[in-house]
């Protein structure tokens, strides 16, 4: 099985980019292999800053809504290979800078929330359609890049922030042309590069530890309430719904 996505490592900087055509969208067994490549960058001590970006039309659309529309019982390793991988990004002790294009839903919210710098390119688009995939979680890496009230009303209505809303809102570092979106995350991870590694790990780890709430135990939280939609007739119709390219009908 080939992996969804390609590494280097070069001056101490690595680059993963997620490749797993049409949308980025991964199963199960993507997400487990993402969050096994961000841990072991973690562990390399050639690496002293990890970015991640994307190829393709957007940088992450979330799961495979089709592998949980063929079989809804995969909801629970999805869910696991989410948490991993977010858990990865965030408790990874090196600096992770994250480049973001195109469409920035679902798992890539939670990605990006897990992230310690983000820069977008100007064509991208931030949301949590969820709601309307039958599903719950983003919310705790949501509310990470964005306040409360922006986020509620995200997670309600589905609908989306683009890349100077959320430059406006103070959740990226900067907004580039798609073209020079890796370069200004590259010159990002120079800087970081150059300064001790161990204090750099040290600083991740004391602004981890002051963070309002453990973001790992607020998503397990929501992955709890995703589990629960999950055995009602309105998800299995909003999975069916998207699948089948169609609008969702729900009983009164």
């Amino acid at each position: 099985m080939s992996l969804p996505f390609t590494c280097s490592i070069d001056n101490g900087i690595a680059e993963m980019i997620l490749d797993h055509p049409p949308v980025n969208a991964f199963d199960s067994h993507g997400w487990f292999a993402i969050a096994r490549e961000i841990n072991a960058l973690g562990q390399n001590d050639e690496v002293r800053v990890i970015i991640i970006a994307a190829a393709g039309r957007g940088f992450c659309a979330g799961v495979d809504i089709k592998e949980l529309a063929a079989d809804p019982s995969r909801i629970v390793a999805v869910n696991r290979g989410n948490y991993d991988t977010f858990e990865a990004i965030h408790r990874n002790p090196k600096p992770v800078i994250m480049g973001l294009h195109g469409f920035v839903l679902g798992g890539g919210i939670g990605m990006a929330g897990a992230a310690d710098i983000l820069l977008c390119a100007d064509d991208a688009r931030f949301g949590v359609p969820e709601i309307d995939r039958g599903a719950m979680g983003g919310g705790a890496h949501l509310q990470r890049l964005f306040p409360v009230q922006k986020v509620r009303y995200l997670y309600f209505t589905g609908e989306f922030i683009d890349a100077e809303e959320a430059y406006r809102l103070g959740a990226v570092e900067k907004v580039v042309p798609r073209s020079g979106l890796l370069e200004a995350c590259r010159e990002i991870a120079v800087k970081i590069a150059a300064k001790s590694p161990a204090m750099v790990k040290l600083a991740k780890e004391s602004l981890n530890g002051i963070e309002d709430g453990n973001l790992e135990d607020k998503y397990r939280w929501e992955q709890g309430f995703t589990f629960e939609a999950y055995t009602m007739e309105d998800s299995s119709e909003s999975r069916a719904a998207f699948v089948e390219k169609r609008e969702a009908k729900f009983d009164d």
